[in-house]
């Protein structure tokens, strides 16, 4: 554990954004006359991390939640912004480096199987970080160390000799999770770690998450689509649309009171329960194209309560009454319906 004087947050985002270069060849424009394109990813995010808490990060495929966390873990560099880790600027730094702090940063990947490498027995993909990193000397340590994590995360000392074939879609999650805490991380970086599970085992691995987040103490970035799995997992909430953070707060007080029509959209896809109530017209529309976003709101092709302000003026992250925050303007003008009387319809 860093002995240094800690802060309340463990990482802090300013104004992060991630820009990708997808023009065509340069005599191919030259030819054709065509401009250069320009994909935003990521656009000026700013939020924090509070210690030892999950930080979630939701949205639909494609808003840049994935680019986030690889621009964290220094797999992308931000194009611009910076990223503090405990205090120290690792925006510009190189992967992996230093050693001493990145090893206290790990990340679990989407796909289990295709972060595993297939030619390699268990023992190996766990213990090559005790190796690199120093943290064990010998074989026989290595051993030692490979064995006990196996167990911590219900798995058998026995499989360190299989390979990733042999383990099932849960199995090889936990073995990612094995390796993730071989460095023994302040921080954990999980890419939608359970999508690819079906819902027994994504109950397992969650279950497993937060018993190893109340041992170690770790703090997590979470990032998933699926609202279910936020609620039960996350402290602190944060909504992505088209490379933007439009709402973000404590958990319970953005289920209970969403200030963002996006927030609000994701929520009526839940399935309800209980019979009844009215028909809600479905949002109209489509994810716009992040090559060329709308001016103003992006979210304003599709919200029903777009006005002109909107449509030319983006808007800010503003602080609500209740401590979150969250950028529309209808929100600010007290334009939003009641978010209590529209759930119990």
């Amino acid at each position: 554990m860093n002995t240094q004087a800690q802060t309340a947050d463990i990482l802090s985002v300013r104004k992060m954004s991630k820009r990708f270069d997808i023009s065509e060849p340069f005599l191919n424009r030259l030819i054709e006359r065509r401009p250069r394109r320009v994909l935003t990813a990521v656009d000026e995010i700013s939020f924090d991390v509070p210690r030892g808490k999950t930080f979630a990060v939701v949205g639909e495929s494609g808003c840049g939640k994935s680019t986030v966390a690889r621009l964290l873990m220094g797999l992308h560099a931000p194009s611009a912004g910076t990223i503090r880790f405990e205090g120290t600027d690792i925006t510009d730094m190189a992967p992996g480096k230093p050693p001493a702090l990145r090893r206290r940063m790990q990340m679990i990947f989407q796909d289990p199987f295709a972060s595993l490498n297939p030619r390699w027995r268990v023992r190996d993909i766990i213990g090559e970080p005790l190796k690199n990193f120093g943290i064990c000397k010998t074989r026989a340590e290595v051993t030692r160390e490979v064995e006990k994590l196996l167990t911590q995360v219900g798995l058998s000392a026995a499989d360190a000799k299989k390979f990733p074939h042999e383990f099932s879609g849960g199995q090889r999650q936990r073995l990612s999770i094995a390796r993730a805490l071989t460095t023994r991380p302040e921080l954990l970086i999980c890419d939608e770690p359970t999508s690819a599970l079906d819902v027994s085992v994504q109950s397992q691995i969650l279950n497993l998450m937060k018993d190893l987040q109340d041992e170690f103490g770790m703090s997590y970035i979470f990032i998933s689509h699926d609202l279910a799995v936020v609620w039960y997992m996350a402290d602190v909430l944060a909504v992505m649309y088209l490379g933007k953070i439009v709402e973000v707060g404590p958990k319970e007080q953005i289920f209970d009171n969403p200030q963002h029509p996006y927030t609000r959209l994701l929520m009526e896809t839940v399935p309800k329960l209980t019979v009844g109530g009215i028909e809600r017209a479905p949002v109209a529309g489509e994810v716009p194209n992040p090559i060329s976003p709308p001016s103003g709101c992006t979210f304003h092709p599709r919200c029903p309560l777009a006005t002109e302000t909107c449509r030319t003026v983006s808007p800010e992250l503003n602080v609500r009454s209740d401590g979150a925050q969250s950028a529309c303007h209808a929100a600010d003008e007290g334009r939003l319906p009641s978010w209590a009387r529209i759930a119990a319809e």
